[in-house]
């Protein structure tokens, strides 16, 4: 296991050494009036976080999330399970972003707008907030098994409000109020209608390192439901053009609907999930 997980932290690397990246200086850009740069990548783990893609770039995030490690060789420690997410998001302005992915996690396609709506001032207001909204359809749902199904039962929604605020040059946190909804819930007395409070945060180790985490705490989750609460911790390593982002959770989903309302992993059993996310700006 020690094995596999080398390989797949040196491969990206290696990659990237063949076009000189490693020899680029990460600098911090230097804003008398904003503070900035509280997160490097588009999420924190799973959650969104307060960054948003600059004006007339596109990036390009793969996600990659494995199978449960708890299978062990059975499953070779999750990689014959593997779900694989690519999000294509587009800056129309500074403060306000598009987004178009495929998941194969039930099959998920979802386009989304982050937009920015306030900036944490040196001397002034104390946070960022950004809104993020997205729509989603699930496209596994097969006829076969639920033969009423119509095309608005495919459908979910999300809309989030993102509060971060970067407290030093090494710290940052957020808050992440979120609600969400899905036409169709596998419980059946579970609220299609469903509220949760997201809570991530960021410790900036070295000029290139940082170990991040996230938490979302469902409020109104049926109370026999079989799924959990997501928790998940991983380090990001910058390198010049692109953010690698290393991580275990709880939940195999990566969309919001999915690892919020379907989280199945359990820390204390072992049950968790290896993944990374890989970004490239355009």
């Amino acid at each position: 296991m020690k094995n596999i997980f080398i390989l797949l932290f040196l491969c990206p690397i290696l990659i990237i050494a063949q076009d000189d990246l490693l020899d680029e200086i990460d600098t911090e850009i230097i804003d008398n009036q904003f503070s900035i740069a509280a997160f490097k990548g588009l999420k924190i783990v799973n959650f969104e976080s307060t960054k948003l893609v600059a004006k007339q770039e596109l990036t390009l995030i793969v996600s990659h999330r494995f199978g449960s490690i708890e299978n062990g060789l059975d499953s070779f420690f999750g990689l014959d399970d593997a779900v694989t997410r690519l999000n294509f998001v587009y800056g129309i302005s500074d403060g306000f972003n598009i987004g178009l992915s495929r998941s194969s996690f039930q099959k998920i396609y979802q386009t989304s707008f982050k937009y920015r709506l306030f900036r944490q001032q040196n001397n002034g207001f104390p946070f960022t907030i950004v809104g993020f909204n997205s729509i989603l359809i699930n496209t596994a749902l097969e006829k076969d098994n639920l033969p009423k199904i119509e095309f608005k039962d495919r459908l979910g929604y999300t809309t989030q409000l993102l509060i971060s605020r970067k407290v030093n040059t090494n710290f940052s946190y957020e808050l992440a109020p979120t609600y969400f909804h899905d036409n169709y819930v596998q419980q059946n007395n579970q609220d299609n209608s469903q509220f949760a409070l997201g809570l991530g945060a960021r410790h900036k180790l070295t000029k290139r390192l940082s170990i991040n985490a996230d938490y979302g705490w469902h409020l109104n989750r049926a109370k026999n439901s079989p799924f959990k609460n997501p928790l998940s911790i991983g380090i990001d390593l910058e390198t010049g053009g692109h953010v690698f982002q290393m991580h275990f959770s709880n939940a195999q989903a990566m969309n919001t609907n999915g690892f919020l309302g379907q989280a199945t992993g359990d820390w204390s059993d072992g049950n968790i999930y290896f993944g990374f996310n890989l970004s490239r700006v355009f």
